[in-house]
């Protein structure tokens, strides 16, 4: 995997942009002003990334993924990770057949559903799964492979499903070892 020169990232204009962030050349990044990076974060190959993004310290969007920020925006709080093909999304048509649908429509001919989505700390996200608009994954959250998320999540929980549903509790023990990362890197 090629990543862009950190002349390259600068000279791309992002709103903020940390250390050692690695972007694959192979990624489609729209809207550079209106998305910031912290250090440590990695966006991989074939992602599309657009819109209102905030990425947060040692995230990781990985291989095939679409984040699709828009007016609204996506944060993403440090230590997140979505994994594989995973699709966040901001924005979405009425499906119902009232208004008409799709980006070539006027606005006036539509009803946009558009809202915020939040991926809070120590969120991980399966291959495959796709967060709605207005979704807030509470801290620690982790959602199984291939689920879809309808409604925001309580902390430390797992989900898994279509739509995504908790299953149980999630461990805690990652806690120590981010202080303990945070202390090597001082």
């Amino acid at each position: 995997m090629g990543y862009y020169t950190l002349k390259q990232l600068n000279e791309m204009g992002f709103k903020s942009i940390g250390k050692n962030v690695k972007i694959s050349d192979k990624a489609s990044i729209y809207n550079c002003d209106q998305i910031e990076i912290g250090d440590n974060s990695r966006i991989d190959d074939f992602c599309v990334v657009s819109g209102k993004i905030k990425i947060g310290r040692n995230v990781h969007i990985t291989p095939m993924c679409l984040v699709a920020g828009g007016e609204k925006g996506i944060v993403f709080e440090d230590f997140t990770t979505i994994a594989y093909g995973v699709q966040v999304f901001t924005q979405s048509d009425d499906y119902t057949g009232k208004t008409m649908t799709n980006s070539t429509i006027p606005k006036e001919y539509k009803n946009e559903l558009m809202k915020e989505v939040i991926l809070k700390k120590y969120s991980i996200v399966g291959a495959g799964s796709i967060i709605m608009p207005g979704v807030i994954l509470e801290e620690g959250t982790s959602v199984g492979a291939m689920s879809l998320i309808l409604k925001s999540t309580e902390s430390w929980g797992i989900y898994v499903g279509s739509p995504a549903k908790r299953l149980k509790d999630r461990r805690q023990d990652l806690l120590k070892l981010e202080k303990q990362y945070l202390a090597s890197e001082e």
